[in-house]
């Protein structure tokens, strides 16, 4: 018993450090991109996604890179842009970059798990992108395509403001979007990254690295020893893992990690981070917006790209020898709360956020800010919620017992 009361102690303990370790790049990140989406319009997008060509592509790509990290406000970006005239294929992109080229993904990344992952990130986003791009041109699927454009409605006219980029970000109505926008991006976020860091802490307490060899088949056995059949293995059972914890990519960081801490191959632990679009929540959205049958295609479209670019990512670092050697274990020991670069830039950023709040819901509070999002599920929405509410609860004892005990 008080060995499990200690474990638990630490538990709470790297949850919260995991947590600070992060603070201020998540604030970094939400901030330029509440910005971004306020100063750059969903019109002006649109207007340049309309062809299947490359140019499309490459300008979805871009836009979802500046875009939010946030699935959900993808989700519901993307199909926006495809009932206004994008290609399919150029939505794609942008929902696809959008979760895997965002900046404050890659800050988050080299924080946990180094430069590597970082530029495996990026490179592997631009590899889903090209992989999912060649599928449809493959499959050419018209008929899905133009049945997903008839089931949703008729677009509506975008009032947007047209104002010059030096009138807009002068305007303080702007900054209020902003500030509501900034306030908008950690409501989408805050449950998942509750669990998701609650999760990483007691992964690292209590669940031995037997639990992983056993899932993750030859797990520790040095990445230039993994044979194909094996990697293979893992980039099917990454996303299993990703789709079992149910939270977002940002809150699945540290996840990914401990998992790369255990001796899981560079390929899984990608393959785990690209996950957030093949999960249940994104397929049911997905049917809701176009229907079952396009819903169930661009499934198969982004898990067998996800598939491919993880698998190409560890070969084709494996021949530049870019893999990470030995296992990283030292991100549960380290001094999650020195004084040190991260005490001041989480200060700055907390003060930060702190004005941005005061813009968006009291200085300027009567100025209207809407964003479309995805229908979430309101019993899975809950469900998350109390478990989140029950996480609180947990790390509250927690740290009790790590000081008292």
């Amino acid at each position: 018993m008080n060995q499990f009361l200690k474990d638990w102690g630490e538990a709470a303990y790297t949850s919260l450090g995991f947590f600070w370790m992060a603070l201020w790049a998540f604030s970094l990140g939400y901030l330029i991109s509440s910005m971004i989406q306020v100063f750059v319009t969903e019109r002006r997008m649109q207007k340049t996604m309309g062809d299947k060509g490359g140019k499309s592509v490459l300008l979805g790509s871009f836009f979802g890179f500046i875009s939010s990290s946030c699935s959900f406000s993808a989700l519901a970006t993307s199909k926006s842009l495809f009932k206004k005239g994008a290609s399919f294929v150029s939505s794609i992109a942008f929902l696809l970059a959008s979760t895997n080229l965002v900046i404050e993904l890659g800050i988050i990344i080299s924080i946990f798990l180094g430069w590597q992952f970082v530029v495996g990130e990026y490179v592997g986003g631009v590899l889903l992108i090209l992989s999912s791009w060649l599928l449809i041109r493959i499959i050419n699927p018209k008929k899905l395509i133009q049945r997903a454009r008839k089931r949703l409605d008729e677009s509506s006219e975008d009032h947007a403001d047209e104002k010059s980029l030096t009138k807009k970000i002068t305007s303080h109505e702007n900054w209020a979007k902003v500030g509501k926008q900034y306030g908008m991006e950690w409501k989408m976020v805050w449950k998942d990254v509750t669990v998701g860091f609650t999760i990483a802490g007691i992964v690292a307490a209590f669940v031995p690295d037997s639990f992983f060899q056993t899932l993750f088949i030859n797990t520790g056995v040095g990445q230039q020893s993994f044979g194909f059949f094996t990697l293979l293995e893992h980039v099917i059972v990454g996303p299993v893992a990703a789709f079992l914890t149910f939270i977002g990519s940002m809150g699945n960081i540290p996840l990914a990690a401990l998992l790369y801490g255990k001796g899981v191959s560079f390929a899984g632990v990608m393959a785990f981070i690209f996950s957030d679009l093949v999960v249940f929540p994104v397929l049911r959205i997905n049917a809701k917006y176009y229907g079952w049958k396009i819903s169930l295609f661009i499934l198969f479209l982004l898990f067998t790209s996800l598939i491919a670019a993880s698998l190409l990512l560890h070969y084709g670092f494996d021949l530049f020898s870019l893999i990470p050697q030995g296992t990283d274990k030292g991100i549960t020991d380290k001094e999650h709360f020195a004084i040190d670069y991260t005490f001041f830039l989480n200060l700055a950023f907390v003060a930060l956020s702190g004005l941005m709040v005061y813009f968006g819901f009291f200085k300027w509070k009567n100025v209207k800010h809407h964003k479309e999002m995805a229908p979430k599920s309101p019993l899975m929405e809950n469900i998350l919620k109390w478990i989140a509410m029950v996480c609180y609860v947990w790390l509250a004892i927690g740290i009790v017992l790590k000081f008292m005990g």
